[in-house]
């Protein structure tokens, strides 16, 4: 069990990976007290029949709160083209290197998405691939324990490392399967997205969209939005987290109210103590202000697409995609989501559902049956598409 705690060693180890097919890697990080995710640990592995004798299926801990050590090796290695860094579930870590260094590791495999392409079911978990996989235990003890204390215990240790050391199994049986099925063009897609850096963008004038309000009323959600932006900006800026500058539910209730003064602010139900004066009271005032006077009013809900669309067509939509999903051994949740099928119920055609490999599952049939091209009958204990005449 090394720990790598100087960038020579770092290099060293990078320079070893880039010399392998494939590294697996993690991350260990602290996010209740700020906004942006802390880094405290990276984990990584090489391949168990690495070329260099030194090298054969080394896994280390890499210690980023070591003074005076640079992680560019490690960011050099994400750059690095022959080489795939191979992730579980890996958004929140990526999150974490756009944020900090700018940089995205390329090509990646997320064996998350790749399960889910193979017939593993909904955003399936590292614990189950290990069992199903890599048929072997994993200990999850150490699993919300604080990764920024140091020095990390050997239960910690040896934690963080099964994270890397049962990923390589994970990987060589996804990747090939993906191989034999002809679907590794169905992950790169996705792969695609992860990569976008603007996939880890949160712009603080869009977090009302996050917001979930029972009144469709224009001004309410000119007024929502405004909070919203400001909460943002303000969690953004002094890096906390937003529910500690105000919550969801007083959120609601500011829009609502509507405050006009510090005075009003302390009547507040849900509001913070220490969210009634000074900057947050100040942002507050002047957003609920903003919302008031805005001229362009956000689209009451039910006038957005997909809502509320053709109820009785989104319930056939429903049925043809767990039909696809199922036939095609594909967790219908990668497929398309709920929002989407009442999107395209209403009439909208401008989503991932209908476009990529989606399309050749599911997409196509979906705008057949919504045009009334195609039927849908029960035969058995399954469903079957039937071609309409007219």
């Amino acid at each position: 069990m090394r720990t790598i705690t100087t960038t020579a060693d770092l290099s060293a180890f990078c320079e070893m990976a880039k010399a392998q097919p494939y590294v697996t890697l993690d991350t260990e990080f602290l996010r209740e007290r700020t906004y942006y995710s802390k880094l405290c640990l990276i984990q990584a592995a090489l391949p168990p029949a690495a070329t260099s004798q030194s090298a054969g299926g080394e896994a280390v801990l890499i210690d980023p709160l070591v003074e005076g050590l640079s992680l560019e090796p490690l960011y050099d290695l994400f750059r690095h083209k022959d080489t795939i860094k191979v992730f579980h579930a890996a958004r929140q870590d990526l999150e974490i290197f756009v944020h900090d260094a700018g940089v995205l590791p390329d090509p990646l495999f997320d064996t998350q998405i790749a399960a889910m392409v193979c017939g593993f079911g909904e955003q399936v978990g590292y614990e189950t691939l290990v069992k199903k996989i890599a048929r072997q235990p994993l200990d999850k003890s150490s699993r919300f324990t604080d990764w920024s204390h140091r020095p990390l215990s050997d239960a910690q240790a040896s934690y963080a490392l099964a994270d890397v050391t049962h990923l390589r199994a994970i990987y060589e049986h996804l990747a090939a399967q993906l191989q034999k099925t002809g679907r590794a063009p169905w992950l790169a897609e996705e792969a695609a997205v992860l990569l976008d850096p603007e996939t880890y963008i949160t712009r603080p004038e869009d977090a009302w969209q996050r917001v979930r309000t029972r009144s469709g009323s224009p001004r309410f959600l000119a007024v929502v939005r405004e909070l919203a932006r400001f909460r943002e900006a303000y969690a953004q800026e002094r890096d906390v987290p937003r529910n500690r500058v105000f919550k969801d539910d007083a959120l609601i209730e500011l829009a609502s109210t509507k405050p006009q003064s510090e005075a009003d602010l302390g009547k507040s139900r849900l509001l913070l103590r220490e969210a009634r004066r000074g900057d947050i009271a100040t942002g507050i005032l002047a957003a609920v202000k903003a919302g008031i006077e805005a001229r362009d009013l956000p689209k009451p809900v039910h006038d957005e697409p997909g809502r509320p669309g053709n109820a009785a067509l989104a319930d056939l939509l429903r049925v043809l995609l767990k039909a696809k999903s199922d036939a095609a051994g594909v967790a219908s949740r990668l497929i398309a989501s709920a929002a989407d099928l009442d999107a395209i119920a209403s009439g909208a055609r401008d989503l991932p559902a209908l476009h990529g490999w989606r399309a050749e599952v599911f997409g196509h049939d979906a705008l057949r049956l919504a045009a009334g091209e195609i039927a849908l009958s029960a035969e058995g204990g399954a469903v079957r598409v039937v071609e309409l005449t007219r």
